[in-house]
């Protein structure tokens, strides 16, 4: 037996159809029953990688007797809280508002009207935990509602109006933004830095790719402590544990202080900025590491999140088997089966310091115990000998893990997350010279406009051929970006001319009068409130990501207009920002391109000549946050960017242009002299 969520396009949805629960789906159907029959809602968010989802669901949603009750007193709807942020944001906000904490499964009560007026997240079938049974809520809910409705009516419309007040921003002055902004954040950083362990605050501990971004754009313009934190937290995370050294990739966040006892879900967005994150310290120190790392994780990406078509798949379960972490555990008699060279055995057992006891309920989650000169020393090795051979026992194991039962998959693509990832591999190609992540690249960008794309207007998910649900502002901006950054590897400007007309969207169908942009689109469906999240959070806000890419846009295209909207939504969160740098790390990216010397570069010429391609290898040499770069054949084709405009060849050969602060060098026609201009630039 089946329930309404039967032929839903997410997959979390899809685990859910065959509970004796009568779910329906986010839409008018389950909202006009629950008006008709006068009946409160059960509301449960969550997604299909999350464990503690998949235990409510096998305790209480598979459970009959818990299923009547909900089917007898309440209209229950299931929400994928990544096909639908805009819900998933409204109310978790009201949960936060009302127990001081969030997380996922939500579980909300609303009134048929959609106003929450009691939730919370995980609820246990019995009390346990400290919390109350499910059944005991569901039967209070129940009771609260018959005998006193009017109560939970007026409740709601109250806690409406709290999360409608806090959705509120109050809009900054045009040039207004400062530099002392960004001082004062790297100051707070460089305070509450965990120097033993790496990273920010305690357990459960998240990996902050942005704070470490803002730093090494920091550290890009010669600032020595930003670079020490920002490459001591990437060294202790990178060591294993959350970061999977066998397979390559990162589960989300650490249960522990010390990132060794991962919470096994792997997201595609953790591993987007992740990935750039390494990519750009390797730029910045030269340390193999870095690259090693960047590139396994997206080799991971490839070998197991990415779908004929292009797409990206959303995260891989942290279950398999009905375990956490199964897949990625191991015992020490398993390792040495494996190894079968006592000698390979000894040097793996010593580099992660494996004992029989296990470090994770009895087995063995790997993460570095002894560094690279240590082995060296112990047997007697050139250090230059350690990482192949390490990498090459990972290969070993890697090839029995992989006969194992996998993890379940969320197979859906989303735009926001593929373009995060897309903009990863676009930047890793140009970088590392890379061809294979080009192509991956540039097939990821087919798909996003081909199969999320109509006249224009986005789409949020695909799974299987098939698109949903209107997009949000963090799709079109995250796109934008993203094809930025593939026009500057791939320079077609058929992907300008899309990220121009996707910029337009977005600027007709989300701004704010009052500053900034909505997260949903003006003829998007009308919810208890229009959300505006400014926070950026394990993904950066819409917000944060159109700001940047109207910067981009605005130094690319020279709209003025543009930079202007730009800097009226970065300053309506600047005092913030300054205060809260982990809550708006992606703002204070943005701050650092608007308040720092912008620089331009314009490469004309026969794209396939080794001339033209040297030129572009010069400008990727370095890793320069704060300057775009446009390309472009001679004479530049309709729809370049305008930085291209009125630049003739020099000697009718490949040239390079290279602009600051409103002033542009002579042009050049070799990588010698191009460098010499952009080593110039950097010491500026």
């Amino acid at each position: 037996m089946t329930n309404h969520l039967v032929g839903s396009n997410s997959p979390y949805l899809l685990q859910h159809m065959n509970n004796p629960v009568d779910w329906y789906p986010w839409g008018e159907a389950a909202l006009e029953k629950a008006r008709e029959e006068g009946k409160p809602i059960f509301l449960s968010i969550g997604y299909a990688a999350c464990h503690w989802c998949h235990v409510m669901a096998h305790e209480s949603f598979e459970d009959p007797e818990i299923a009547e009750i909900m089917n007898r007193y309440f209209v229950n709807i299931k929400v994928d809280r990544e096909e639908r942020p805009d819900l998933d944001g409204i109310y978790m906000s009201a949960v936060v508002a009302m127990t001081g904490q969030g997380g996922w499964p939500m579980s909300m009560f609303l009134t048929p009207d959609g106003h929450p007026f009691y939730g919370g997240t995980y609820f246990p079938p019995v009390p346990r935990y400290n919390m109350p049974a499910f059944q005991e809520v569901l039967l209070s809910v129940a009771r609260v509602w018959s005998e006193d409705p009017e109560r939970i009516l007026k409740s709601g419309d109250q806690i409406t109006k709290h999360i409608r007040t806090s959705n509120q921003v109050v809009e900054g002055e045009l040039g207004s933004l400062s530099k002392r902004t960004l001082d004062q954040a790297e100051l707070i950083l460089d305070q509450s830095y965990d120097w033993k362990h790496g990273g920010w605050g305690r357990a459960p501990k998240f990996p902050q790719p942005m704070a470490i971004e803002f730093l090494l754009r920091r550290a890009a313009q010669g600032d020595h402590r930003a670079l020490e934190i920002a490459t001591h937290a990437l060294k202790e995370m990178a060591k294993g544990g959350m970061y999977d050294v066998i397979g390559g990739g990162f589960s989300r966040y650490s249960t522990d202080d010390h990132w060794l006892t991962p919470h096994f879900e792997k997201m595609l967005y953790d591993n987007a900025q992740l990935a750039n994150a390494y990519l750009h310290a390797f730029l910045l120190t030269g340390d193999i590491w870095f690259r090693q790392v960047c590139e396994s994780t997206l080799d991971f990406v490839v070998r197991e999140m990415t779908d004929p078509s292009g797409a990206f798949y959303s995260s891989l379960d942290a279950d398999s088997e009905g375990e956490e972490g199964k897949y990625y555990l191991w015992t020490l008699k398993e390792i040495q089966q494996i190894l079968v060279d006592q000698q390979d055995i000894d040097f793996f057992v010593s580099a992660y310091g494996i004992s029989n006891d296990g470090n994770f309920e009895g087995k063995i989650v790997l993460q570095r115990a002894n560094d690279d000169p240590y082995l060296a020393e112990k047997f007697k090795i050139e250090l230059s000998e350690i990482r192949p051979r390490l990498s090459a026992l990972h290969d070993k194991l890697l090839r029995v893990r992989e006969k194992r039962v996998r993890p379940g998959i969320d197979d859906k693509a989303l735009t926001s997350w593929n373009a995060l990832m897309m903009l990863s591999f676009s930047e890793a190609a140009r970088y590392l010279d890379r061809n294979d992540y080009k192509v991956v690249a540039i097939r990821n960008g087919m798909f996003l406009t081909r199969d999320l794309t109509d006249l224009g207007r986005l789409f949020r998910s695909w799974r299987e051929g098939k698109s949903a649900h209107q997009a949000y502002l963090e799709d079109y901006a995250s796109l934008i970006i993203a094809l930025i950054s593939l026009y500057q590897t791939d320079p077609d400007t058929a992907w300008f001319e899309i990220a121009i007309n996707l910029t337009k969207e977005m600027i007709a169908h989300f701004t704010d009068s009052n500053g900034g942009f909505f997260d949903t689109r003006d003829e998007a469906e009308k919810l208890i409130i229009r959300p505006k999240d400014i926070q950026d959070n394990a993904l950066p806000s819409g917000n944060s990501l159109a700001a940047i890419a109207l910067l981009y846009l605005a130094a690319l295209q020279g709209i003025g207009e543009w930079r202007d909207l730009a800097e009226r939504v970065i300053s309506q969160v600047q005092s913030v920002a300054k205060e809260y740098p982990l809550a708006f790390s992606q703002w204070l990216c943005a701050i650092d391109f608007a308040v720092s010397k912008q620089s331009e570069i314009a490469v004309l010429g026969n794209l396939d000549m080794l001339e033209t391609k040297s030129l572009h290898r010069a400008v990727w040499s370095r890793y320069r946050p704060n300057t775009v770069v446009a390309s472009a054949p001679f004479p530049p084709p309709k729809g370049a960017p305008k930085l291209l405009e009125n630049r003739p060849l020099l000697k009718d050969l490949p040239t390079a242009y290279v602009c600051r602060s409103f002033v542009c060098n002579q042009p050049v026609n070799t990588p010698a002299e191009l460098l010499v201009q952009l080593d110039n630039m950097d010491d500026e």
